[in-house]
C-alpha cells in the first residue's frame, strides 16, 4: 500500500516537525512540559535546546502576525490573514523556508550571551550569510537569503543582553526564501539547485517509502499506522557524538535519548521492513556495554549514563527480532548477539546476586524501568519476580543460540541456570495466588497493587497452568476501558498522572499481551491489544496515558508507544482482524 503523498496531518504541539536523520526539529516545545508562544528550531545535540525563535511578521508593521500552524510529514505551514510561510527539510541539517504575504523573524532564543552560555550573532562576509553560534549545542546556525530582502537585523556582534536576529520580507514580487543550516565550524556557502516544491515532494516520497516498508499491511482498520510511522521516522537521527549508528530517539521532545529497554520495541517494529535499522536499534546500547557486561541506563548525543541499568528483556527481544527479520541473521551476527547477551546476563548473575542467592535483585525502581512503581515502596534493593522471569527468558535464548552456534556445553549450562532461577522464583516468591517481592537487606516480603508484580506472565507457556491462570485473573483487574493500568485504580496509591503508579504504558502492554497469548489466554490478549490500539488511535502516542480518561500524558510523541501500536496492529491484521 502506498502512503498518501502528503501523509497524515498532526499538531506540532504534540509531535515535533522533523525528518529522518536530523538532530533538530521545529516545535513550540522547548523544554520539559514547556511550550513557547512561537515555533523554535530545537536542537538535540548536547541536550535539548531551543536555539532559534521563528516569528511570523506583518510585513507592513513588522509586528508579530497571528497564524495557525499545519503540518504533514513533508511540509510545515504558518497560515495568517495576509499570507503564509512554508518550511521543509532539504537535508537532515538544512531547512528551507519561503513566505508570501508574511515576513519572518529569525531570532536567538537566548537573550543573554556570557563567556559560557547563550548565542552570538554576526554577519559572515565569506558566506554572505547571518550566523548564530550556540554555546549550548556547540553548533552554528547559518541563515542564507535566497530571495527577498533582509528588512532589519538586531544584535549583530552584540555581547551581554540583547535581541539578536534578522527579519526577512518580500520584494516587489511578494515572495521570499531562506535556508537555515545547522553546521559545525564552517562549510562552503550555501547553494542548491532544488526548488522548494521539489524538496517537499522528495521528503514526502521518503516518508511514503518508509511507511510502506514498516506498515505495508495498514488499512482503514489501522487508522493510526501512518502517524505511528511518522513518529518513528522523524525521531530517527544519524550517527553523531556518542551515537555510533542511526538511532531512533524516544522522542524529539525532552525524552531525547535511547534508554536500554525502550530501544527493543523500536527494533521489533522495524524488523520486517527496515531490517538494518532494526538491528542498529537493538545494538545502540550494546555499543556502550561496560567491562562488567552491564548496559548503560541511556545513550544520547553527548551523554552515556551508567548510574542505573534497565531490565534484561533483551533475550526476549532478540528471540523475536531474529524471527521477524526478512533474512535470518548469519552465523557472525548470531555470534555477536550471543557474546553481548552472555556478558549482559553474567552481569545479573554476578553483580546483582547477593552471596548465596539464586535470584538477582534490582538496586532501585529505575533498574526495572518502572521507576516509582509501588513494588519499590517498602525497599528499593529488591528481589522481584519480573526480573527472574526476564532472566529465565534471556537464559533460554542464550541456550537456543548456543545450539545454533554448536556450543553444546553452553546449551546445557544456560538451560540449567534457567531452570534453577525459575524454580527459585516459584519456590521463594509465589505464595499460591500471587508473587511477592523480597528486600535483600531485611528479607521481608510484600505484595503490591501494581502490574509489575504480574509481569512473570511473560514466561507464557513455561509457567505452570495454575500460575498462568492466577496471573491472568489478576491482570484482568487492571483493565480499564483504555488498557492496563499500572496500579489498580482502586488502590490508595493510584495516581492519574503518577508515572508507573497508574497510567497505561506501551511496553507493559506489549509484554503482557505476548505472555498471555503464549500462555493460551488469547481472548484476554485480544482485548488488551484492541483497547491499546483504540487508545492510540484516539489519543496519539504519548509517553503514557491516564488509565481512566485515556488522555495522553508527559511527552506526547514517544516512539516506543508508536512502535508498540505498529506491533499490535500488524499482529491483529495477520490474525485476520478487520
Amino acid at each position: 500500500m502506498t502512503a498518501a503523498r502528503s501523509g497524515p496531518a498532526f499538531s506540532v504541539h504534540d509531535i515535533p516537525f522533523s525528518t529522518y536523520g536530523s538532530w533538530f526539529d521545529i516545535s513550540p516545545v522547548v523544554a520539559e512540559k514547556t511550550y513557547a508562544a512561537d515555533l523554535h528550531l530545537v536542537s538535540h545535540q548536547n541536550g535539548m535546546h531551543g536555539v532559534l525563535r521563528l516569528v511570523p511578521r506583518d510585513p507592513a508593521s513588522g509586528d508579530r502576525a497571528e497564524t495557525r500552524v499545519e503540518a504533514t510529514p513533508g511540509l510545515l505551514r504558518w497560515i495568517g490573514e495576509r499570507g503564509h510561510i512554508d518550511l521543509a527539510y532539504e537535508s537532515p541539517d538544512t531547512v528551507r523556508l519561503r513566505g508570501s504575504g508574511l515576513g519572518l523573524g529569525v531570532f536567538a532564543a537566548a537573550q543573554t550571551l556570557t563567556p559560557f552560555s547563550g548565542t552570538y550573532f554576526f554577519h559572515d562576509p565569506a558566506a554572505d550569510a547571518h550566523v548564530f553560534t550556540s554555546y549550548e549545542t556547540g553548533r552554528r546556525y547559518r541563515v542564507t537569503l535566497l530571495s527577498g530582502t533582509v528588512a532589519d537585523t538586531a544584535g549583530t556582534q552584540a555581547l551581554g543582553g540583547a535581541d539578536r536576529g534578522l527579519a526577512v520580507t518580500a520584494q516587489a514580487d511578494g515572495a521570499w526564501e531562506i535556508a537555515i543550516e545547522e553546521l559545525d565550524t564552517a562549510r562552503t556557502p550555501y547553494t542548491s539547485s532544488a526548488s522548494f516544491d521539489d524538496i517537499v515532494e522528495s521528503v514526502r516520497g521518503s516518508f511514503a517509502d518508509f511507511a510502506d516498508a514498516v506498515a505495508p499491511w495498514r488499512s482503514s482498520a489501522t487508522p493510526a499506522a501512518e502517524l505511528a510511522a511518522y513518529v518513528v521516522w522523524s525521531a530517527t537521527v544519524r550517527p553523531a557524538g556518542l551515537v555510533a549508528r542511526p538511532a531512533v530517539l524516544m522522542s524529539k521532545h525532552w525524552m531525547d535519548k535511547v534508554w536500554s529497554w525502550d530501544h527493543c520495541f523500536n527494533a521489533l517494529a522495524l524488523a520486517p521492513g527496515c531490517p538494518e535499522l532494526a538491528l542498529d536499534q537493538f545494538a545502540v546500547p550494546f555499543d556502550h556495554q561496560d567491562g562488567s557486561g552491564a548496559l548503560p541506563d541511556s545513550v544520547t548525543h553527548s551523554e552515556v549514563l551508567h548510574n542505573f541499568v534497565k531490565p534484561p528483556i533483551h533475550g526476549w527481544t532478540f528471540s523475536r527480532l531474529r524471527r521477524r527479520l526478512p533474512t535470518p541473521p548469519g552465523r557472525a551476527e548470531l555470534a555477536e548477539a550471543y557474546e553481548r547477551l552472555e556478558r549482559w546476563t553474567e552481569f545479573w548473575l554476578t553483580a546483582r546476586r547477593a552471596p548465596g542467592a539464586i535470584l538477582a535483585h534490582y538496586q532501585h525502581g529505575n533498574d526495572s524501568g518502572w521507576d516509582n512503581a509501588t513494588t519499590f515502596d517498602p525497599e528499593r534493593v529488591v528481589v522481584t519476580a519480573d526480573l527472574a522471569a526476564f532472566l529465565v527468558l534471556q537464559l533460554r535464548e542464550l541456550a537456543d543460540l548456543a545450539v545454533e552456534l554448536g556450543k553444546p556445553d553452553e546449551t546445557l549450562r544456560w538451560t540449567a541456570v534457567a531452570e534453577e532461577i525459575q524454580a527459585a522464583m516459584l519456590d521463594q516468591l509465589w505464595t499460591g495466588d500471587r508473587f511477592v517481592s523480597r528486600g535483600v537487606a531485611t528479607g521481608d516480603t510484600w505484595s503490591s497493587a501494581g502490574l509489575l508484580d504480574l509481569m512473570p506472565i511473560v514466561l507464557g507457556e513455561q509457567l505452570p497452568d495454575e500460575v498462568g491462570g492466577a496471573l491472568a485473573d489478576r491482570i484482568k483487574a487492571h483493565l480499564t476501558p483504555y488498557g492496563l493500568a499500572t496500579e489498580l485504580t482502586s488502590s490508595p496509591h493510584y495516581l492519574p498522572d503518577g508515572y508507573w503508579r497508574g497510567p497505561i504504558w506501551a511496553p507493559a502492554t506489549v509484554l503482557v499481551e505476548d505472555g498471555l497469548r503464549r500462555a493460551g489466554h488469547h481472548r484476554l490478549a485480544d482485548d488488551i491489544s484492541a483497547r491499546f490500539r483504540a487508545l492510540c488511535e484516539t489519543h496519539g502516542f504519548a509517553e503514557n496515558f491516564d488509565a481512566l480518561t485515556g488522555t495522553g500524558l508527559r511527552d506526547r510523541a514517544y516512539t516506543w508507544t508508536a512502535s508498540s501500536y505498529l506491533l499490535l496492529a500488524e499482529a491483529h491484521v495477520h490474525r485476520g482482524g478487520h
